[in-house]
């Protein structure tokens, strides 16, 4: 199978998320317009490879050995923002805190959420990426999702959209994304963009490796919950600044990973089980992974509740 020009062999993903774990991909290109993004999944599937989309990297665990398969990263026409008029059209890779900066400079109200969402467009819509009260689905007006066979246009309710999931599937890609938004006075939308930004540096870790909400938070109505967040529900069972190898919770945060030097993925793992098992343990809760996982991970047999 020959190989298309700009896909790279044996590429380090580990340089392209923020927690700066996991292996290199079998293959890995840039792909800047909808026709050679078109060509890249076409040449995948005509040799059966598995497709994987990095971002920003900042919601993503990469496995130490890597991908077995292609790994892209949209940019160029893919990852620009414009005004057209009461909207803002954004390509799948564009940064959707640019965006909400940008509609902000616009006088255009609605994406104010995103400016606490260190992630991608394309990355937002397939996670139903919501943050401060803000939703995804309020403001989207519709999506190009790009596969082998195409290109399709869908609204939100098309999206099958639930808690922290989509039902976008693994080789489709979001290219572009309408957001419908209202009229407002630059300066106040600014002011709440600061708010924001200043209640997240508050509640979470800064300027350190990680990848984000390791967990999502869980029914606060189920039994043991009683309202409290995943953070809340690992600081009370102990786990606070508790490390394996290099990777530790944070102490400003019980629901962040912190890498602090030399951490692998199955570093991260292994605390991720042991915190998921002492919440379980304490409130018989079993705590689901927020983080998006790229390549086959070996979950610690603890990972099961129950498990010894």
């Amino acid at each position: 199978m020959s190989i298309p020009g700009g896909v790279e062999r044996d590429y380090p993903l580990a340089r392209l998320t923020t927690v700066r774990t996991g292996g290199p991909a079998d293959y890995f290109a840039r792909t800047g317009s909808e026709d050679d993004l078109a060509g890249l999944l076409r040449w995948a599937r005509s040799g059966s490879l598995a497709v994987g989309v990095v971002g920003s990297g900042s919601n993503l665990l990469v496995a130490d050995d890597g991908f077995r398969g292609l790994v892209l990263k949209l940019e160029g026409e893919l990852a620009t923002i414009e005004r057209r008029e009461q909207r803002i059209l954004c390509g799948g890779g564009a940064r959707l805190p640019s965006a909400a900066a940008k509609a902000a400079n616009w006088g255009l109200s609605g994406l104010e959420f995103g400016i606490n969402i260190p992630g991608t467009v394309g990355g937002a819509v397939r996670m139903n990426a919501n943050a401060y009260g803000g939703e995804l689905a309020r403001t989207l007006e519709w999506v190009s999702v790009r596969s082998a066979d195409g290109v399709e246009r869908r609204e939100p309710v098309e999206l099958g959209f639930a808690y922290r999931r989509s039902n976008l599937g693994d080789a489709e890609i979001v290219s572009q994304a309408s957001f419908r938004l209202a009229s407002g006075e630059p300066a106040e939308i600014k002011a709440e963009l600061a708010r924001m930004r200043a209640a997240r540096h508050e509640a979470q870790p800064s300027g350190i490796k990680t990848f984000g909400s390791t967990f999502t938070n869980p029914d606060p109505d189920a039994a043991g919950v009683e309202g409290r967040t995943a953070g809340q529900l690992l600081e009370a069972a102990g786990c606070r600044g508790m490390r394996h190898g290099g990777a530790r919770f944070s102490e400003v945060h019980a629901n962040f990973v912190e890498n602090e030097g030399e951490a692998t993925t199955a570093d991260v793992l292994e605390l991720m089980a042991e915190g998921r098992r002492r919440v379980h343990e304490s409130f018989d809760v079993a705590l689901e992974p927020e983080v998006q996982v790229l390549g086959e991970v070996r979950w610690p047999r603890s990972w099961e509740p129950g498990a010894g």
